[in-house]
């Protein structure tokens, strides 16, 4: 976790400081700067952090499946996605 923010930290840094030589060039224009710092910066960076914590996210929703399918948990007894048989109450007759 900490590799991927220190990557992270340092590739934006990169993309800034290209950003900022843009900007400043003589014939670099702010609308350049914004566009290298989407296209390649933020955009990108977002895709892979977003890919590479799949695993993680795989991990905690297994995680809480496990959790919820419990031997004896009244959340799926059978294992089905299936409704229980007695989820609507019977109707009851009036004496």
């Amino acid at each position: 976790m900490a590799v991927r923010i220190l990557v992270a930290v340092a590739w934006l840094y990169v993309v800034v400081l290209m950003a900022a030589a843009e900007a400043t060039a003589p014939e670099g224009t702010l609308l350049g700067a914004f566009f290298t710092l989407l296209l390649y910066g933020i955009g990108p960076l977002a895709l892979t952090l977003y890919l590479l914590g799949t695993p993680v996210r795989r991990r905690a929703k297994r995680a809480t499946e496990a959790l919820t399918e419990a031997p004896g948990s009244a959340a799926q007894p059978d294992r089905s996605d299936h409704a229980t048989g007695d989820a609507i109450a019977p109707e009851r007759k009036e004496p």
